[in-house]
């Protein structure tokens, strides 16, 4: 057996893909990300100017858009995941296009979402595809969603909508044998998404996991969920596909609980978000038969807890059921060391027009400025390495 990996501290190892330059410029971005005044003004400032016309993409391009974003197009961002599998880090394109609820603007995802279970079809160095759900929906339909109330008879029409062009994107993938991703949404209409994501699993996941849905270990309901999963896919004789994430809207989740006067979803506190994280990793170890994971994290403890678990319970590195992943832009350290270990490890690259993709940016500036730690993390191990290089 190979020597446990014991953290991810080796700089070199961490930024081997990185020029100087490349350090430098990312080095002066995260500074201006952990001040939140820059953060909300430059998002304001953003905002104004592309409502008005104003040419900004040539400031964002080369900075915030770069370091976060593949490129404008799945041609675009080819150089990119040839140079990442160099490291043993894979690559899944995430056309992170928002907000087209029209019928236009889910029809031109539809095709751009085929488009990339083409693509990863044909690259060996792209494992999955991906699509956030809530793209091919309707707006009425997500905020009117009630748990366990079935829309109004009209809603129910965009409801069967919604689910025949999910249905259209699991199809391709399975005649493809593209393994496919479905996004977290909100709490109160990713009832619906469940719902629609496991009668995909069973028609599709019943000889290799093609189907995956993502859970989010910041609500409290999701250990349970995931026990009730399993019991039914052994049941119904199919596999689960499970990407963990922590998850994206606490803020959003807590001020609606709120408003709307019914119990937080959301777990008190990060240390019980953790433990429900680790703890859903070990029960899906436990299920490995039946379960495939996919660890979407940017916390050092649980990567590195799932990493000693594979070597304790002697599973190969590489056992195809068990990935890791990051996004693109942050955690190099995560990435790449497991990578040069052996483990199977992806960046999740969003593409797409500099306009479009700015929600997602938005949101990145935001976490880096609002989660404890991250920013200087990263600048930490940045400086570290500009320091080795110097002296090397």
């Amino acid at each position: 057996m190979p020597l446990q990996i014991s953290g991810f501290s080796d700089t070199k190892i961490a930024f081997i893909s990185k020029t100087d330059s490349e350090l430098r410029r990312a080095s002066l971005l995260f500074r201006a990300l952990a001040n939140p005044w820059l953060v909300n003004t430059g998002k304001f400032l953003v905002g104004f100017a592309f409502k008005t016309g104003l040419p900004v993409g040539w400031i964002i391009k080369p900075t915030i858009y770069s370091h976060f974003v593949g490129g404008r197009s799945i041609s675009e961002c080819a150089p990119l995941v040839s140079s990442l599998s160099r490291y043993n880090v894979k690559s899944i394109l995430d056309f992170s296009v928002e907000g087209n609820h029209d019928p236009e603007g889910i029809e031109s995802t539809l095709n751009e979402t085929l488009k990339s279970i083409a693509n990863a079809s044909a690259d060996k160095n792209i494992p999955f595809a991906v699509f956030k759900p809530t793209a091919f929906a309707s707006a009425d339909l997500l905020d009117t969603a009630i748990p366990g109330t079935p829309p109004d008879p009209i809603l129910a029409e965009e409801y069967d909508r919604f689910k025949e062009r999910v249905e259209i994107l699991c199809s391709e993938a399975s005649r493809l044998g593209v393994p496919l991703m479905i996004d977290a949404e909100d709490s109160w209409y990713q009832h619906l998404v469940d719902e629609t994501v496991e009668a995909m699993m069973m028609k599709y996941n019943t000889e290799k996991v093609i189907v995956f849905n993502t859970l989010q270990m910041y609500r409290r309901d999701r250990i349970n969920y995931l026990n009730e999963c399993i019991s039914r896919a052994r049941a119904g004789k199919y596999l689960l596909g499970i990407k963990f994430v922590r998850g994206a809207y606490m803020e959003k989740e807590r001020n609606r609980a709120l408003a709307m006067n019914y119990p937080s979803p959301i777990m008190a506190d990060k240390k019980s978000t953790d433990g429900a994280f680790d703890e859903a990793i070990s029960i899906s170890l436990d299920n490995l038969d039946v379960v495939e994971i996919f660890c979407g994290s940017h916390n050092e403890e649980s990567n590195l807890f799932l990493a000693h678990e594979i070597d304790r319970r002697g599973l190969s590195r590489n056992d195809r059921r068990i990935w890791f992943a990051q996004l693109y832009g942050m955690s190099d350290h995560i990435s790449f060391n497991l990578g040069n270990a052996g483990y199977n490890v992806a960046k999740y690259i969003p593409y797409g027009p500099v306009k479009s993709v700015m929600p997602y940016l938005f949101r990145r500036a935001e976490e880096n400025t609002s989660i404890a730690g991250q920013t200087s993390r990263e600048l930490g191990l940045i400086k570290t390495e500009l320091e080795r290089r110097s002296r090397a």
